[in-house]
């Protein structure tokens, strides 16, 4: 499979779930859900230009220090340990992150609006929706708040490749309004360059497949199915989870 993909007679798309699946990952666990990157950073322009490699997220990079200015918050971290975690035993081993790029309750973030995810989301939530501020908006605000703050270090899922639909609040639930402009939470607010959820899933698997992408998806691989994942190489990395 890796020489199939290394002479491009699969798909960076098909690939990463070849990979998924080998590493355990499935859609039947959300714990262990499929995991994509996000490749992409300019969700503000009025036109995606995949010939530009600024649109594209460096690959070679934790989501968590894709912006510089977390890298210093994220490297003191692991060097001090969080003075707000408890750990009287001394039993754990340093970290950047104190939570994860895949979990159970980042998946139901993104699938909200879809069955069977809503239901569960909102027995997590004991049995209603999270705040709408807390909940999965905008395409462009959920890329920013991953900018700004480096605890939150979520990656995608592959349904932002193929599923247009998960974007969409076709079933009408009732999901809150935001505090500060007050706006209802409805569809998912998408990047000024796509006119549609169908349109977003067609540029953005574009982009996936696109030759940036193709040159350096072996940078992320590395992070997060390779050998920057534990030890040495993942401190350096700053690639550390708890």
């Amino acid at each position: 499979i890796f020489q199939k993909w290394v002479n491009r007679e699969i798909s960076n798309f098909d690939y990463l779930i070849q990979l998924n699946t080998m590493a355990g990952r499935t859609y039947n666990d959300l714990a262990q859900y499929p995991v994509f990157p996000w490749i992409l950073r300019d969700y503000t322009s009025e036109e995606l230009d995949l010939n530009n490699p600024a649109v594209f997220r460096d690959l070679s990079k934790p989501i968590g220090v894709v912006n510089e200015k977390n890298a210093k918050t994220v490297k003191d971290k692991y060097v001090f340990e969080d003075s707000n975690f408890e750990d009287p035993l001394g039993m754990i081993d340093k970290f950047h992150y104190g939570t994860h790029y895949s979990n159970a309750a980042g998946v139901m973030h993104y699938l909200i609006r879809v069955e069977p995810f809503t239901t569960l989301h909102i027995q997590l939530q004991s049995g209603r929706f999270d705040c709408a501020d807390r909940q999965f908006h905008s395409i462009p605000a959920t890329w920013q708040a991953l900018m700004d703050n480096p605890n939150d270090v979520k990656e995608l899922i592959p349904e932002f490749f193929y599923f247009p639909e998960f974007l969409e609040n076709q079933n009408g639930f009732n999901l809150g309004q935001l505090q500060l402009s007050k706006e209802v939470v409805n569809d998912v607010v998408l990047p000024k360059w796509a006119h549609s959820p169908e349109d977003f899933i067609y540029k953005h698997r574009k982009a996936l497949e696109s030759e940036y992408v193709s040159a350096h998806l072996h940078e992320w691989i590395d992070l997060i199915f390779g050998y920057k994942q534990r030890g040495p190489a993942a401190v350096e990395a700053l690639n550390v989870f708890y």
